[in-house]
């Protein structure tokens, strides 16, 4: 089964619907940076991770971007580099004000 590499990012008006998001994407990727995942999926598991986030989210309000990497078979190496502070892969849980 092909798989295929993405960047999904988010802006989330709601701080309620935010904390939702946020799971939903925990569920289907790593947590790379506040709302920046990185999922590995499946046509299929793209299609019902994208279902259940339009089931959360306002459309006229919020916006999710999916950015697609490439197959994940040919990716290589995941390499992050940062400008300024360091990264480091941390999963703290999502606080919002």
């Amino acid at each position: 089964m092909s798989r295929t590499n993405y960047i999904v990012t988010y802006d989330i008006r709601d701080p309620k619907r935010l904390r939702k998001v946020f799971k939903a994407c925990k569920d289907y990727g790593l947590h790379l940076q506040l709302s920046v995942f990185e999922c590995d999926l499946t046509t299929a598991e793209k299609i019902d991770f994208e279902s259940r986030l339009r089931g959360l989210i306002k459309s006229d309000e919020d916006q999710i971007l999916f950015i697609a990497l490439g197959p994940s078979e040919s990716r290589g190496e995941r390499v992050i580099s940062a400008i300024g502070q360091s990264y480091i892969r941390i999963d703290p849980p999502c606080y919002v004000a």
